[in-house]
């Protein structure tokens, strides 16, 4: 994957570990997201998207992440491309795109959703619309992956580091979808069907949910491509290698435990490929349609 070179956002910064914990929610109208991703009407007009942020403590507990390390400007840079092309994503739907931040933490973070750790992995938090990534990720990416930092090949240390870095785009890209789902009102509608319904319905609408970040994900992939030619050969492979290793299903037989379809949260490991793969032949949010019919 080609990136350097490339503007970095200026939204990424790393936890000092003070986070503060403030609660928020918003009300949103699924609806209105879908017509957008379906018919173009903007939802924008109707959402009034007021979180309950950080606000002033936002600055104290974080610090702008300065470090030169290659896995932070790695970061930088993806966010920005995804800035660059949800602008214009939205700009073609006749509204605004409101970037997220990104907060590179170590080991325990707090958000406006709660405590994470590590193991929770990337996360979307839609209470202070933050990406958090924890440092160990791009490690953890590489060795669950069979990716290798010091896979060279024929390009010597030119290209030590660089396998797995659409792999890890990827992800970051995922997490972004989530808040475009925040921004259109469909997460928090979401969140609200799933209070009404038994427990199986409301697994599947969260599984509805991710396979819809996924086809997102594919959306800013191709048109990406399209703006900065950015993909090398072998990395779409690197890309459904990581969609179908966190399927629900491959997920639960690596565990040991039964494959059970009405305890999915995700997707299987074919869905996330298929809707990421929808995303990235589409270039379209209308291809993202998740929900049609299942609502």
């Amino acid at each position: 994957m080609k990136w350097q070179g490339r503007r970095g956002s200026s939204n990424v910064r790393s936890s000092t570990g003070g986070g503060k914990m403030i609660g928020g929610g918003i009300g949103g109208i699924i609806i209105a997201g879908i017509l957008w991703l379906v018919f173009g009407v903007n939802p924008m007009t109707a959402l009034q998207t007021g979180q309950a942020v950080t606000g002033g403590s936002s600055e104290s507990s974080t610090e702008l992440a300065t470090s030169t390390d290659r896995d932070t400007q790695f970061v930088k840079v993806v966010l920005a491309d995804t800035e660059e092309v949800w602008h214009q994503i939205f700009n073609e739907a006749g509204s605004t795109y409101q970037e997220p931040s990104l907060i590179l933490f170590n080991g325990q973070v707090s958000s406006a959703c709660g405590s994470a750790s590590s193991a929770t992995g990337p996360f979307y938090c839609p209470g202070d619309q933050t990406v958090y990534l924890d440092t160990s990720f791009f490690v953890e990416m590489r060795q669950n992956l069979g990716i290798s930092g010091d896979q060279q090949g024929s390009g010597g240390e030119e290209n030590q580091g660089k396998a797995g870095d659409f792999a890890q785009a990827y992800v970051i890209a995922h997490e972004v979808g989530h808040h475009v789902q925040t921004l259109l009102g469909i997460s928090q509608q979401v969140n609200e069907a799933r209070q009404q319904v038994t427990q199986a319905q409301s697994n599947k609408l969260s599984v509805l949910q991710e396979l819809q970040a996924d086809c997102f994900a594919g959306v800013w992939a191709q048109r990406n491509q399209e703006r900065v030619q950015f993909l090398e050969v072998g990395d779409i492979d690197e890309a459904v290698n990581a969609a179908g290793q966190i399927g629900d299903d491959r997920l639960a037989k690596a565990s040991g435990g039964a494959v059970v379809p009405d305890n999915f949260t995700h997707g299987t490991s074919q869905q996330r490929v298929e809707w990421f793969t929808r995303g990235l032949e589409s270039g379209n949010v209308q291809s993202c349609d998740t929900f049609s019919g299942a609502l």
